[in-house]
């Protein structure tokens, strides 16, 4: 049984958005019940991209023309294999190849997609009007967070934008940013977005397991755990709840058990600044931190950001590594980040 969750759905054009090729016929009309489909889509937080054979300019205003140009992140419009714009779609947004599905009207271009990408779910345009019932394309919950998926990446790209064209360090950047990052311990109405988090991310995921909405929440009620999220903000806006961490308490040691962050944030160091700032509590609570780790096949650089913040390897049993912060490791927070907090969340 497949129980792959999409999280991003490439769109051909012709004959599959719309009725007609646009190099040939510039009059091309939508095709029934697409729009209802892709603001459905959008409104479960599925983001959405276009993989055409076409005139890129010809096609973004047909496009605008539509008032569709804004529901697609990323467009791929060439004459390059379909293929290669779909990988070129997968790194931009940072996702796996598997929880992207390709929709398009010509079986040898899904052909073409299915043998260069298998992991891709290609689905014939011809069946668009089922794919809203198919469980692939259903996530379990649809938070604020998800309903706001399309901005929040449209967001990243302005910022992106802005990196490019920045005349300075990386450092200098970061701090024309004004970041804020805002901890707090999970409450009721963040569990949701917590479990999702907990799904959706591999990349920066310090164990790859997955936790139930009413697992968190029993987690966030004992006393014997500090279950914290993370909110990130700056000068563009905001980029959503995009951390959780937790936080075993024992009388003389603390253990991370968890620690996610959202693949969007890698580039700003925030994994860092979250172990950083638990580190900080731990050391005035007169307790030594350990944390809990787990070899995937993607989550290396999370093993990386341990090493880098003082961790070493002290034991390894049932694939779970136990790793220990020494005792002398100082971490900074920088000072191009604003920690916002509240301290009783550890009482």
């Amino acid at each position: 049984m497949d129980s792959r969750k999409i999280k991003c759905v490439v769109w051909d054009l012709d004959n599959t958005l719309w009725d007609g090729i646009l190099s040939e016929d510039g009059a091309v009309s939508l095709k029934q019940n697409v729009v209802g489909i892709i603001k459905e889509l959008d409104r479960r937080g599925i983001l959405q991209s276009i993989c055409s054979k076409n005139d890129y300019t010809l096609a973004m205003n047909k496009l605008r023309e539509f008032g569709l140009d804004d529901m697609f992140i990323y467009p791929q419009i060439s004459w390059e294999p379909k293929s290669k714009g779909i990988k070129e779609i997968r790194d931009d947004i940072n996702i796996a190849m598997d929880s992207i599905a390709f929709i398009d009207d010509d079986e040898f271009e899904r052909k073409e997609v299915n043998f260069s990408v298998p992991e891709v779910l290609c689905v014939d345009a011809a069946d668009i009007d089922g794919i809203l019932e198919n469980d692939a394309f259903i996530p379990k919950y649809i938070t604020n967070d998800s309903k706001n998926r399309r901005l929040l990446y449209q967001t990243d790209i302005k910022r992106n934008k802005a990196k490019d064209e920045f005349k300075g360090t990386e450092v200098d950047f970061l701090k024309m940013l004004d970041m804020k990052f805002i901890i707090d311990k999970v409450h009721e109405d963040d569990l949701a977005r917590a479990e999702e988090l907990t799904v959706r991310t591999h990349q920066l995921n310090s164990t790859g397991i997955t936790f139930s909405y009413d697992e968190l929440k029993k987690l966030s009620e004992d006393p014997g755990y500090v279950l914290l999220i993370a909110e990130l903000k700056d000068v563009f806006g905001d980029y959503g709840k995009i951390g959780l961490s937790l936080i075993e308490k024992g009388k003389d040691r603390w253990t991370i058990k968890m620690l996610l962050m959202s693949c969007r944030v890698m580039s700003r160091g925030v994994g860092a600044i979250l172990i950083n700032y638990i580190s900080k509590m731990a050391k005035k609570n007169n307790v030594d931190l350990y944390a809990e780790f787990i070899h995937t096949d993607v989550n290396r650089s999370m093993y990386v950001t341990y090493k880098f913040n003082g961790f070493k390897k002290v034991s390894l049993e049932n694939d779970i590594e136990s790793l220990k912060q020494s005792d002398d490791f100082v971490g900074v927070i920088p000072d191009y980040v604003k920690l916002i907090d509240d301290e009783s969340i550890w009482n």
